[in-house]
């Protein structure tokens, strides 16, 4: 009995707050508006668009930038080899230059030590002093040959080489003809003396050698 009573009072405390209960806020859903969504969809377009644009302009202004670069470092590579070579060829020249006055210096050298070679004392002459002359003569031969050995040797190292001649075909890249021989024992064009010698520097000619050839 009490439980039926707490029903039926259970069922009338609801169906009075379904009556006073308003319910049309629970089921008015704000729409939303469709303007003014439309309008920021487009502002948001427009500004990615114009962000893109600048972006783009900046990749543009970029690469004219590296090709600049580019061009620019191409150009200072170009200038910088130019310029070595000019160095280059400048150095070259002067260590020519120096060369041959090292040549010249190894001729007067050479045709001094030749004439101690070929010096013969006089004998009705000095005969007090005819030993201690040989000596000296000898002596002094010896220092000439010692100098121009090392003479030989700074221009080898210098990559200064004589060129070979005589007994040789006649070369004219490396030989210039200054006098003419007749001799049966070698064939025509060959060289019968060396008048003065020749030498080449890096395998290019520093000085032409002047011989005398043979014309049968």
């Amino acid at each position: 009995m009490t439980t039926d009573n707490q029903q039926d009072s259970m069922l009338s405390a609801l169906q009075q707050y379904l009556q006073e209960t308003d319910f049309a806020h629970l089921t008015a859903v704000d729409q939303p508006d469709l303007t003014a969504l439309f309008s920021d969809l487009a502002g948001l377009k427009t500004e990615v668009k114009a962000e893109s644009r600048q972006f783009k302009a900046t990749l543009d202004s970029l690469s004219e930038a590296v090709e600049t670069l580019k061009t620019d470092n191409q150009a200072l590579s170009a200038e910088l080899a130019a310029a070595n070579e000019r160095v280059q060829q400048q150095r070259k020249q002067v260590e020519r230059g120096m060369l041959l006055e090292l040549v010249d210096i190894y001729d007067r050298l050479s045709e001094g030590y030749k004439a101690l070679q070929n010096y013969r004392p006089v004998d009705t002459l000095f005969n007090h002093s005819k030993k201690q002359d040989v000596r000296f003569i000898e002596s002094f031969t010896q220092g000439q040959e010692i100098t121009l050995k090392r003479l030989e040797q700074l221009l080898q190292r210098r990559r200064v080489f004589a060129v070979d001649c005589v007994g040789k075909p006649f070369d004219a890249h490396t030989m210039t003809t200054i006098a003419i021989g007749n001799d049966s024992r070698f064939d025509n064009a060959v060289v019968l003396e060396e008048l003065r010698k020749g030498f080449l520097f890096d395998e290019q000619v520093l000085r032409l050698a002047e011989v005398k050839v043979n014309k049968l």
